[in-house]
């Protein structure tokens, strides 16, 4: 076994690298790579990817390994974890990491099956123990809890981590680059990509966004949902919703934040017309600050935010949201 860190570089479908993968390499770089005294790595799967090679190198990444199959030009489940799995029994490296977003939660435990390695997933810090061993953090019982799990003796130590836990900071370096070729058959691909739809829009993906503001079935109606676009696009913020906005069809299910939706860990979350409850606080619980507005007093977001206001949204957002124009004009 090597001494290695392995940071996956998580690729959009336009072929941009995820903020993710800088943050990782950053909290690796500061937090693991030195204490094992082995080299921080980036992994680059896809076709074409060898061109990612200095931005992975931009935030420290010592050597990337890149494995570049016509085969992996489509994400498939298992493609990927084909070519990381075969990659990982070559070189053998002692900790592998991951954003956890849907392509990281649906490769990276077949993976580690795959190899026998311990997994967990969507870890919020990430450390070594004194013996060298992964020890991670991560929100449990719907964010009521956050648990200390720390890794046994089986390796590679794999986990995924939160989008947003971590700050992305430069580390420049000159990369390694590595020749990661492994046999892929076209035969261990079970399913084949027909078409992609993309949904062009303006405002910063869900799972990545620094702001990120949110309504309620308090809202009342689809149309009442242009409040929330208005505040999110002046902010430069991601749009989402609970469960019960979708479902009542306010908006599209790709907003909904919560247990049956997406994690979110934005700097700023404001919601609005959001009672507050398990299964949402489960998907925005580890925002750095909440700032709710709900008209009844004993919701329980009241009891979670940092920031409330309780009144009518109608009467509180124009005010609200003009006082936020006049503040974003004069940065």
């Amino acid at each position: 076994m090597s001494n290695e860190v392995w940071i996956i570089a998580d690729l959009k479908i336009d072929g941009s690298i995820r903020q993710v993968t800088f943050e990782a390499l950053s909290e690796a770089r500061s937090k693991i790579a030195g204490k094992l005294g082995g080299q921080l790595c980036g992994v680059l799967i896809g076709s074409g990817v060898s061109g990612h090679a200095a931005e992975l190198g931009k935030y420290g990444a010592e050597k990337v390994y890149v494995v570049d199959n016509e085969l992996l030009k489509n994400f498939s489940t298992e493609g990927y974890t084909t070519a990381l799995s075969e990659l990982i029994k070559k070189h053998s490296p002692a900790v592998v990491i991951a954003g956890n977003t849907v392509f990281g939660q649906d490769y990276f435990p077949a993976v580690a099956a795959r190899v026998g390695a311990g997994v967990t997933m969507d870890a919020i810090e990430i450390d070594l123990t004194d013996d060298k061993k992964l020890k991670i953090k991560r929100f449990s019982h719907s964010s009521k809890a956050i648990p200390t799990q720390v890794f046994l003796d089986h390796h590679p130590m794999m986990t995924t981590v939160r989008p947003n836990s971590f700050k992305a900071a430069e580390d420049p370096k000159t990369p390694e680059v590595v020749d990661g070729a492994v046999t892929i058959n076209p035969g261990d691909i079970k399913s084949r990509v027909v078409e992609i739809k993309t949904k062009e829009s303006d405002r910063p993906e869900l799972t990545e966004a620094e702001r990120v503001v949110s309504g309620g079935r308090g809202l009342g109606s689809e149309e009442n949902f242009k409040f929330i676009y208005q505040l999110a696009d002046m902010l430069g913020a991601a749009a989402g919703a609970t469960r019960a906005a979708v479902d009542a069809g306010y908006c599209p299910y790709d907003m909904q934040v919560g247990q049956t939706g997406k994690a979110v860990s934005p700097n700023l979350y404001i919601a609005i017309a959001i009672s507050g409850s398990v299964q949402h606080f489960a998907g925005m619980g580890s925002s750095k600050v909440i700032v709710a507005i709900n008209k009844d007093p004993e919701a329980p977001i009241f009891q979670k935010c940092d920031y409330g206001i309780v009144g009518d949204l109608f009467d509180v957002l124009p005010p609200f949201t003009e006082k936020v124009r006049a503040l974003v004009s004069q940065s």
